[in-house]
Formats: structure tokens, sequence, C-alpha cells
């Protein structure tokens, strides 16, 4: 069997066993798909400590000195060992997890990884002794060095959420953050930033892009550390995030990201100015908040209580100059009316430089929202840029544009990078990412020279600013109009009488028919 015959049935045995530990879940009382999520977190944290620990352990054998910061630091805590209580009768471990495991994991002041500090207010809610060894039984049966197989593990667990009504927002499709990781780019000398980070998707796939494609880079010890410890910024206000998102980023071995605390809209972001090269994220959409529970510096680049305006806002302040975006917006931000809009607009064309407008598909977001959206890709420059924006109208993203949200097509056709890298014209009908990707990239070159008429082109931005900034596409978009042959006056007329002739000749023979 091949390896990639082998991953396969890896992964769908993996994914069978979170389908009936799921069930148990639900069955046992916990229906929320976050507070699911967040149990097996905690677990899998446990049982990562205690490899931890074996790792330390198993050096000082091999060097003869005592252990190095144990983590377990007498013969009370040793019984609190993931390895220790894997062994138990199940009311047995479920006593030593709910009173012993989890009160040590809230003083777990040693660490100062991001993980620590985000299991400080760990509850455990598994209900029953026989669910907490199902579980840990799963668990266990997972080779944790694997990195692959931890990360299949918990996207699998987070794609739940996206199929849970209204625990869906904290989701934007893979796919749609593949594509923009690919347009992006990150290098390894990259500061990322998701100020909205939520399970931590848009970082994870940064994360995966750098290793793939700058992976003799990452063998540098500096650059490793940078990699693990100052390359990835992620921010919420929501601690269950934080810690599904750190869990994440662990599991995609990013050994401690700065995930953290922040409401990015309500504290001032002085301290962070200037810091990032590079933003990808999808706030939050139409909300609302009261001019004075947001922060000052943010009114003053733009003076309006709408969260999707004051996140762009922020993103420009936390840029650092040459730092480059790509946001998920509605499309209101594309055309509204509004001068808060407006000016928000006029400030990305002309105070810096706006690169492209990628319309997605409507039922993108479904089947928990039918908002319209667009991707905003632009640079931080300060002093304009912008020549020409690049729209691309995005009609079809490889799935049905329904609430069932089904493939449209074979798996390796699927996404931004298709397995041999070309798609048929009836396939890009019903996957346009790849060619997103590819015209992203000559969009300095030919693709100046498109007409308006296709999916892709180009608007200059005097063209813009003569459109009072309406970066809505269909502003810009002309439709191609079929020409009619028209026939001559006298053809016409030539067919008129021979029609009225054959009429009459018709009644006539009727008439005589009936005599």
């Amino acid at each position: 069997m091949d390896s990639a015959n082998l991953l396969q049935v890896i992964t769908g045995e993996l994914k069978s066993k979170i389908d009936r530990l799921w069930d148990a879940f639900w069955s046992g009382g916990i229906s929320n798909p976050l507070e699911v999520i967040e149990q097996i977190t905690y677990l899998m944290f446990i049982r990562r400590l205690d490899l931890l620990e074996q790792a330390k352990e198993n050096k000082a054998n091999r060097t003869g000195r005592p252990i190095e910061n144990p983590i377990y630091r007498d013969e009370d805590q040793q019984l609190l060992r993931w390895s220790r209580f894997v062994n138990e009768s199940p009311e047995n471990m479920f006593t030593r997890v709910g009173d012993g495991v989890f009160p040590w994991l809230r003083t777990l002041g040693g660490d100062d990884s991001t993980y620590a500090h985000h299991m400080k207010d760990a509850r455990f809610t598994i209900t029953t002794p026989n669910l907490l060894a199902k579980a840990v039984d799963m668990l266990n049966g997972i080779d944790m060095g694997d990195k692959d197989t931890k990360g299949d593990l918990y996207e699998y667990m987070l794609s739940k959420i996206a199929t849970a009504g209204q625990n869906g927002q904290f989701r934007t499709p893979r796919h749609i953050i593949q594509l923009m990781v690919e347009m992006m780019a990150p290098a390894p000398g990259d500061e990322i930033c998701d100020p909205a980070c939520g399970t931590a998707g848009f970082l994870v796939a940064s994360a995966e892009y750098v290793e793939r494609t700058h992976h003799e880079a990452l063998f540098e010890p500096a650059q490793r550390q940078h990699f693990n410890e100052s390359m990835f910024h992620g921010f919420d206000f929501d601690s269950t995030m934080l810690r599904i998102g750190s869990m994440n980023m662990l599991l995609h071995s990013v050994e401690n990201p700065d995930i953290r605390y922040r409401d990015s809209l309500a504290q001032s972001a002085a301290g962070e100015a200037d810091r990032y090269s590079l933003i990808l994220a999808n706030p939050p959409f139409a909300g609302s908040l009261d001019y004075d529970a947001t922060a000052a510096d943010l009114q003053k680049v733009v003076k309006t209580k709408k969260t999707e305006l004051l996140f762009i806002a922020l993103f420009l302040r936390l840029l650092k100059p040459g730092g480059r975006a790509a946001v998920i917006v509605p499309d209101g931000v594309l055309f509204g009316s509004s001068k808060a809009h407006k000016d928000l607009r006029e400030l990305l064309v002309e105070g810096h430089k706006l690169d492209a407008v990628v319309k997605l598909p409507g039922g993108v977001f479904k089947p928990y929202a039918g908002v319209s959206t667009a991707i905003l890709f632009f640079t931080k420059t300060n002093s304009g840029g912008t020549d020409n924006v690049w729209f691309y109208e995005v009609s079809a993203d490889g799935w049905s544009l329904d609430d069932k949200r089904a493939p449209l097509l074979p798996e390796d056709k699927l996404g931004p990078l298709v397995g041999d890298g070309v798609l048929t014209e009836a396939e890009h009908a019903k996957n346009n990412l790849p060619d997103v990707l590819v015209r992203w990239k000559r969009r300095n070159g030919s693709e100046q020279e498109r007409a308006r008429t296709e999916q892709s082109f180009c608007v200059p931005k005097a063209d813009i600013a003569a459109q009072g900034y309406d970066l809505s596409l269909n502003r810009y978009k002309e439709i191609v109009h079929e020409e009619v042959e028209h026939r001559a006056p006298d053809e016409i007329m030539d067919e008129l009488a021979r029609i009225e002739a054959e009429i009459q000749q018709g009644t006539s023979e009727l008439k005589g028919i009936l005599g």
C-alpha cells in the first residue's frame, strides 16, 4: 500500500473514531461542539505534558544529571500524569482527572507557554467515567509525534464547528484561507497577525505554507526560533477560542505562538502599531459598537461604529510600512454610501496601495451565513502607490453554493492548488480558485491587457476616483452584448407576403374539403 493510500486509511480510521467519540459526547449531554473540542483540547494538553516529562527523564538518564525544570514536582503530582491514570478503572480515572489533574492544571505557572496561560481557567465538564474513558482511549491511540496525524485530528474536529449552526461564524472555509495564504506567500522573515483569530486557521495555514516552501530556511536555529516564538500573532476576546487556537498551532508544530486575549477594537493599538508585515483575517461583520467602546486611535482613522470598517482601520495601524493585508469584507464595504465608507475606500486607494478586490460568490459562508463578501488586498505605504486595482469575479469555488456545500469535483481538483496544476474549461467552471492564483501573479503583466468583459481585469486609479472610490466589481465590468444580425426591410416584406399567400392557399383548400 503506498503512503497516500495509507494516509487515507489512517485518516478514515481517525475520522470514524472521532465521529464515535463525538456521538458519545452528545449522548452524554455535551452538545455544544466548542465544548466538545475544548474538553478534548484539555486532554491532549495533559497528554502532551506527560510526553514532555518523559523526554526530560530520558535526557536525565542519558546525561546522569537531575531532571531539568520538572513539570511534575513531587510524588503526589506524579499520580496526575497521563501515563499513570490511563491504566486506572474509569471510575478512578474520572475522580483523579476531575479532583486532581484539573485543579493542578489551573495552577501550572511554571510553564510560561501560551498553552499554560490559556489553561488557567480550565473546567472539567465531561459527565461520566465511561465518556472520559472513551476519550482517553481514542487519544491514547494517536501518535502525538506525527505532526500530520495531530493536525488532521484537530482539523477534522474544527470542521464540525462549521456544521453546527450558530458557532459556524468562527470558521472561514479552509480552501478560502488557503487561497489567501497562497496569494500572500508568507516568507520566513514575516511577522504574521490575525487580530480576530478564532481557531487560528489563517495562522496555521501560513505556518504550513512556510514549512512547505521554505523548509531549508527553518533548519537555521534563529529562523526556527522566530517560527516557533515570534512569527505568529493572534488576538481574540473569547477564551475558548484562544485555547482551541493555541492547541491548533501546537499540533501544527508551532511551539509557542503569541495567541492572547485582546479586544482588538476596544484597546488602543498604540503598543502594536507598525509592527506586523502581514495580516490575514476574516473579522466579524455587521457589528456596531458605541463610540465610547472603541479605541480613540481607530476613530481618528475613520469615524464610524461599524466593526467591518473599524477592523480595516485597525489593520492599517498594525501593519508596518510596506506590510500587506488580505482580509474578507462584506460587500457593503465596497459600495456603502456613508461618509465613513467613502473615506476609508479613498484612504486605501489614495493613502496606501490597494492591490486587488476578489469578489466571492454569495454562498461561500453557507449554511450559516448568506452574506456576499469579497477579499481586499492592500499594502500600507502612507504615501499612495495605487496605479491599477486588479478585480476578479469568482463565480464558483469548487463546492455547491447552497446549504449543503457539496464538493463539485474530485478532491485533487478542489482548492487553489490542484493535482497537476491544470483544470479543463468544464472543471474551471466549477472551481475558479486555481485561475485566481495564476492570474494574481500576472496582475502587473498580461492582466493589464484584459478587457473588462473578462472574469478578471485591471482598473486605473483615475477611473476608481471618478466613481467616488466605489470598489464594487459590477461598477467596472462591461457586459458582452451579442451582435444581432438585422434583415433588410424588403426581405422582411417578401417573407410576410409569402406567409400571407400560404395562409390564403390553406384557407382555399380547407373550403374545398368542407364543400
